[in-house]
């Protein structure tokens, strides 16, 4: 049976870049919407014609790989510049032009501002285009792993530890030295003086990341990717990651802001949720976001900003045998606003002096008030509410109940 064969390799075929593409690729798309906007009121940094040596490429020209390369998946730049000699959609969108993957990276580089106008634009064209309602947003975020490992990032309590040691360490060859300065084994003591002075510049090396980290103002410091953090990533999980956000409209599931940050859910929610209705232009929103974007801080300055936020309410608490019971966790006790108390599942009311505290962490500080009760002494179902010797007691945050 005769197999399919194909055309001759030296077969010459007349046909054009224009006749290879079809009339409904997206790539067609792409050319027009580069085509079509000011790059120069987006912010983006321009080519200048020059009057000696090669001529430059224009700016489009790596526009047009950015956004192919973003709606295709590529993100290296050797593998755009591999694209524009063999994919023949790249080559009819570039005339056949192949930038050197330098220039392509030193474009994403060099235009940060512009790339993310330039988002906007795209966002507010959809909106147009009636593929975006704007009205329920989804936001969530995802880990990814940084290039630097755990032993290449740092906060103060690791610093500490480390200049511990090398102290230990260098007290312990000194006192090795003493010793064998009364035997008089040059050998032995000069492996013991390289020693030392391994230790003193391994010691000068960490107190330099103290200095950058106080410095920073920052509660850890990564020596390969500078702003990658440690992050948990899951469970009890710890990675030094990124942590992509995005804000996705529930009409086509249509992304409507996205940025990376350096810190977990909890404080990410007010910040991308303002972008997402600064790309929209709409006056309000509703939000849909998990139990891990609960905080009362972002809660409050998304709804300064007129965005209605739905979020899953996270656990009150965990219960054991010698621990807080299910049917006295926090979500049992009722707030009065009017009188700001609480009453407990005994009918008993908190009460609280109206003094405010203060909890910082690394990044997160808040005011708090505590609420007590002098019933709980005599009460008898206090083992099944708490292992305070004191009593129950509960905090809540100023912005809670604002």
């Amino acid at each position: 049976m005769q197999h399919i064969t194909g055309i001759a390799r030296n077969q010459m075929v007349f046909t054009s870049l224009e006749d290879s593409i079809s009339e409904d690729n997206s790539v067609r798309f792409v050319d027009a919407f580069v085509e079509n906007i000011d790059l120069k009121a987006l912010g983006f940094v321009l080519q200048t014609l020059k009057t000696e040596g090669r001529p430059s490429f224009n700016t489009q020209t790596f526009l047009k790989i950015y956004l192919y390369g973003y709606l295709n998946g590529l993100r290296s730049s050797r593998k755009l510049e591999k694209e524009c000699v063999r994919n023949i959609e790249l080559q009819w969108l570039l005339f056949g032009l192949v930038p050197n993957y330098h220039s392509i990276s030193d474009f994403r580089k060099n235009n940060p501002a512009g790339l993310k106008m330039l988002f906007k634009v795209f966002v507010s064209f959809l909106k147009d285009a009636d593929l975006i309602a704007g009205e329920t947003i989804a936001i969530d975020g995802t880990k990814s792993r940084a290039h630097n490992s755990k032993k290449a990032n740092f906060n103060q309590k690791k610093i500490d530890k480390h200049l511990a040691y090398i102290e230990e360490k260098t007290q312990q060859y000194l006192d090795e030295l003493a010793k064998n300065d009364e035997k008089e084994n040059s050998i032995t003591i000069t492996k013991i003086q390289e020693k030392i002075e391994r230790l003193k510049k391994n010691k000068l090396r960490y107190e330099l990341l103290e200095e950058k980290l106080k410095a920073s103002g920052e509660p850890q410091i990564s020596t390969t990717d500078e702003d990658s953090r440690a992050l948990l990533v899951q469970g009890q999980v710890v990675e030094v990651s990124y942590n992509i956000q995005a804000a996705v409209d529930a009409q086509y599931n249509l992304v409507v802001s996205t940025h990376t940050i350096n810190r977990n859910d909890r404080n990410a929610l007010s910040a991308i949720a303002i972008e997402a209705k600064k790309n929209l232009g709409v006056e309000t929103f509703t939000a849909l976001v998990d139990k891990g974007y609960h905080n009362g801080r972002e809660l409050t300055q998304c709804k300064e900003e007129n965005i209605i936020t739905i979020v899953a309410h996270p656990e009150q608490g965990k219960s054991n045998e010698n621990g807080t019971q299910p049917d006295y966790f926090v979500s049992k006790f009722i707030y009065n606003k009017e009188d700001d108390t609480y009453i407990c599942p005994e009918n008993q009311v908190l009460k609280t002096t109206g003094r405010w505290h203060k909890k910082t962490r690394d990044r997160d500080s808040y005011e708090f008030k505590k609420y007590r009760t002098p019933a709980c002494k005599e009460c008898a179902v206090k083992s099944l509410c708490t292992s305070r010797t004191g009593g129950r007691e509960l905090s809540e945050a100023n912005h809670e109940y604002n």
